[in-house]
């Protein structure tokens, strides 16, 4: 407990402290570091090499579709993000042509969707970011009481397991309980900085808020489903008593994009 504490001071001090003081480039890069590392815990899982050819490409993909490279490329109204990212897709495919057999389609999918996985998501931590330091506490806090609320009213309370095969110690009553838990906090923050957020009302707010906590309730289920398929406990070593930085940010890569969906930014 006392190295998750430090940790958890440590880490969230940088990372809050860039999210609040910088909306520009020291916070993306702090967010392409982020993608690199996720893209390496990725492959580490898969016993695969980040520094081979389809590593290599992947984590340019998942750089180009997260990191701000606006409109307009070519002189064409398209992405340009978005372009790069299919130009590094593209090369993945073109591997299978000439690798002699040693490379195929399905060789490629893991890359090209850990690109997809973890670009998408923190593409759209930065566009929060830019549409107001708001929005992002919003989401974080939503995530942030989901897992208190789960953690401890499942420990008091959970009976009936939730998905034993993907996560066994997760309860439904624990879900229910988060979900309820991220309601309270999120009407708190919608009373006291109504005017920072969108206008949306209590009742899209509470709305919103069950979507967002069951959105990423499921973001962490899904990455639980990964490293329970690779075999490992944590994505990765490099926050000590926390895992890796996929293990912390595995339900806001699902909630901001969804956010973003439903036209919150």
């Amino acid at each position: 407990m006392k190295q998750r504490i430090i940790t958890a001071v440590v880490a969230g001090a940088i990372f809050l402290s860039l999210l609040v003081l910088d909306n520009g480039i020291y916070f993306q890069i702090l967010v392409g570091l982020l993608v690199i590392i996720a893209m390496q815990e990725l492959f580490k899982m898969a016993k695969l090499h980040l520094l081979s050819f389809e590593g290599i490409l992947a984590t340019l993909a998942a750089l180009s579709l997260a990191m701000p490279f606006g409109q307009s490329w070519l002189g064409l109204n398209i992405d340009r993000g978005f372009g790069l990212f299919t130009i590094f897709v593209f090369a993945m495919l073109t591997g299978m042509v000439f690798s002699k057999g040693k490379y195929s389609f399905e060789d490629a999918g893991f890359p090209f969707l850990s690109a997809f996985y973890v670009g998408i998501g923190f593409q759209n931590l930065l566009a929060a970011r830019e549409a107001g330091i708001a929005i992002v506490f919003l989401a974080l806090l939503i995530v942030w009481s989901t897992d208190t609320g789960a953690y401890f009213i499942g420990k008091s309370f959970g009976k009936n397991k939730l998905i034993p095969s993907v996560s066994p110690n997760k309860t439904v009553e624990g879900s229910l309980g988060g979900i309820a838990c991220a309601v309270v906090v999120a009407i708190i923050m919608y009373f006291l900085y109504s005017k920072e957020l969108p206008q949306i009302g209590y009742l899209r707010l509470i709305l919103f808020t069950v979507i967002f906590s069951v959105v990423g309730q499921i973001g962490d289920l899904v990455e639980s489903s990964i490293k329970r398929h690779f075999g490992v406990k944590d994505s990765g070593k490099l926050l000590p008593g926390h895992g890796g930085i996929l293990d912390r940010f595995d339900s806001l890569i699902f909630v901001f994009p969804v956010m973003h969906i439903l036209g919150l930014f």
